[in-house]
């Protein structure tokens, strides 16, 4: 049985203009101007702006007004759509000169379009093993299985996968018929390229074979290699004792022995892996600077592109205006024209509100935690949470947690993420409230400080963080050291 009914329903709905500055916040400086290149791709009537001029932002019209619906850019090719087409919003009477809508501060220097830009040139780690190839004597098909085995090492140097699984992907993918043995043959081989370690199964072997490429009769070395040989899960736990005793070595030889170990390197691809990652690139969005007790703030200058309407589509627009007949192709060529200018101005508004919503965040955060810009000290910072930022700038939380999430700040003590500014509060014996970041940074001092030959456990971090007057218990003492990525006291101990 069919019945019909009314329903209301509440329903949040976000603007095509909210959903595209949310996408933007989350965007790093590093790839913004890629971001704006997609952009100005997309929309032909965007491009970037000439010379700024002071008093260029400005509308000559009355305020433009975007449509709250997306359909509303989509033409129902009615007779009344047609016929009520209004350009007076996109060009001047009796003024050639169009005001650009743009997103450029006068604070801001021009760049150099004579500027020679840098292109850095990286090569992979994996390319750097297959270039490699062509010193070992290998016929069609042995390069073929020995590219298999390139290709099968994980970034950080180390052959993961199984030697039997090599030979399928050989006879299943290249049509190529090996056997493990032949396949060990070139592994050994491969293992003799730079950088030293890689196409190591696991650590032990990986550290193994950056020994054998050094001097065999430096007792350092040696004694290396004895310890890695035959007492490897000792040393990784620092039952130095048992290692002393087995290998009948003294306090120096032994000392020695774990200089070399850990000059060596437990992940050899690591350096190349990590070239061609973006993320290895930091770009501080901001820069604070101590001007004799004044923090000033400011804004990358890649934050703050110079956009405008080209000017190409308000010619057309004009040309349209100006012409007396008006058929139907022409009414939707210039809705096309209309949607695009449409599309231009609401990228630019939301560059725009980018820019605004970040410096709004930064001052706020720069504010709250004064003394840290000041002196550098992570003992003066204040306990600090989204929604204290949220609650200066009248923000949402979600939106401060975008921007802290995605976002550096360049001052003179390093560059930190935004992120690193917040953190929870701990009560001291006094009853005031302090940074859980404050405690941290005491946990470490204490522990840099230690006797390395008797390391201190957690329980005494603990009593001596509570001598200090910090309420705190021993698992979350654990929890901070664990954060910190500092390991238990056994494995800091040192000879």
């Amino acid at each position: 049985m069919l019945k019909q009914t009314q329903q209301q329903k509440l329903l949040q709905k976000l603007s095509p203009q909210q959903i595209q500055l949310m996408k933007l916040l989350q965007v790093p400086t590093a790839v913004l101007e890629e971001r704006i290149k997609e952009e100005l791709e997309e929309n032909p009537a965007l491009e970037y702006g000439e010379e700024a001029q002071e008093d260029e932002f400005k509308e000559t019209q009355e305020e433009y007004t975007a449509p709250e619906e997306e359909d509303d850019f989509e033409p129902d090719g009615s007779e009344n759509e047609y016929d009520n087409i209004d350009i007076s919003e996109y060009v001047s009477e009796g003024d050639d000169d169009i005001a650009d809508y743009r997103l450029r501060d006068d604070n801001y220097p021009d760049p150099d379009e004579n500027k020679t830009i840098p292109v850095r040139v990286e090569t992979s780690f994996h390319e750097h093993l297959l270039a490699q190839l062509g010193m070992l004597a290998l016929d069609e098909r042995q390069t073929s299985i020995a590219e298999q085995i390139i290709g099968s090492i994980d970034d950080d140097g180390y052959l993961r996968r199984e030697i039997s699984a090599i030979v399928d992907d050989l006879s299943f993918s290249q049509n190529v018929s090996t056997d493990e043995e032949e396949i060990r043959d070139l592994i050994k081989k491969i293992q003799e390229f730079d950088p030293p370690g890689i196409c190591a199964t696991d650590l032990k072997e990986c550290l193994l074979l950056q020994l054998k490429r050094k001097i065999q009769d430096d007792p350092g070395v040696m004694g290396a290699y004895q310890i890695l040989e035959n007492y490897f899960d000792e040393f990784t736990k620092k039952h130095y004792e048992k290692i002393q005793k087995g290998l009948n070595m003294s306090d120096e030889a032994l000392k020695e022995a774990i200089g070399q170990i850990i000059r060596l390197t437990p992940k050899p691809g690591g350096n190349y892996a990590t070239l061609n990652k973006a993320e290895s690139y930091v770009i501080p969005d901001f820069f604070i600077l101590n001007n004799n007790g004044k923090l000033e703030l400011s804004l990358n200058s890649k934050n703050a592109p110079d956009l405008r309407i080209s000017e190409g589509y308000r010619d057309m627009l004009k040309d349209y205006d100006r012409g007396d007949k008006k058929d139907k192709r022409q009414k939707e060529a210039v809705l096309f024209i209309k949607q695009k200018i449409d599309a231009a101005k609401w990228f630019i508004d939301a560059i725009k509100q980018r820019q605004h919503t970040l410096l709004s965040t930064m001052e706020s955060i720069m504010g709250y935690q004064r003394e840290f810009f000041l002196t550098g000290d992570e003992t003066t910072m204040r306990p600090m949470i989204l929604k204290d930022i949220a609650d200066i700038t009248q923000l949402d939380i979600s939106t401060v947690s975008r921007v802290a999430n995605s976002k550096y700040v360049q001052t003179e003590f390093g560059t930190f993420k935004l992120k690193f500014f917040f953190s929870e509060s701990l009560s001291t014996d006094s009853g005031e409230e302090v940074s859980t970041r404050e405690v941290k940074k005491i946990l470490s001092d204490l522990i840099e400080g230690e006797n390395k030959r008797k390391p201190l456990s957690d329980e005494n971090l603990t009593k001596m963080l509570q001598d200090k007057g910090y309420n705190i218990a021993r698992r979350t003492v654990a929890k901070y050291r664990e954060q910190l990525n500092i390991p238990v006291a056994r494995l800091r101990k040192e000879l």
